[in-house]
């Protein structure tokens, strides 16, 4: 499976910052269902989802995936959000990285 990043690549958030993340699959194929995500530091390449985004609940709405905010990030990391969604029988899988600088 290829994992491809999204036009936006790298974002940034402060880790004090609550934000809800969400992609567009327009581009890709439309009407997404069974959204999932994991985050990933990717200095130490380790899942931290459970302390990122613990709720970790994401929802489609028609070619708009979003996801539960992310929250408590170290400053001077960057994590990886693999997100992957499901269009009839295929799965499709992206990538955006957030760094946290502040």
């Amino acid at each position: 499976m290829t994992y491809l990043e999204v036009l936006e690549g790298l974002q940034y958030q402060t880790s004090t910052e609550i934000l809800p993340w969400a992609i567009d699959t327009t581009n890709v194929v439309s009407s997404p269902s069974s959204p999932a995500c994991v985050v990933y530091d990717e200095d130490t390449e380790t899942d931290v989802t459970s302390t990122v985004m613990p709720t970790n609940s994401p929802s489609a709405t028609l070619n708009i995936i979003t996801l539960s905010p992310l929250r408590a990030l170290t400053r001077g990391r960057t994590y990886r959000i693999k997100v992957s969604w499901v269009v009839g029988s295929s799965t499709y899988e992206r990538f955006f990285r957030v760094k946290c600088e502040v």
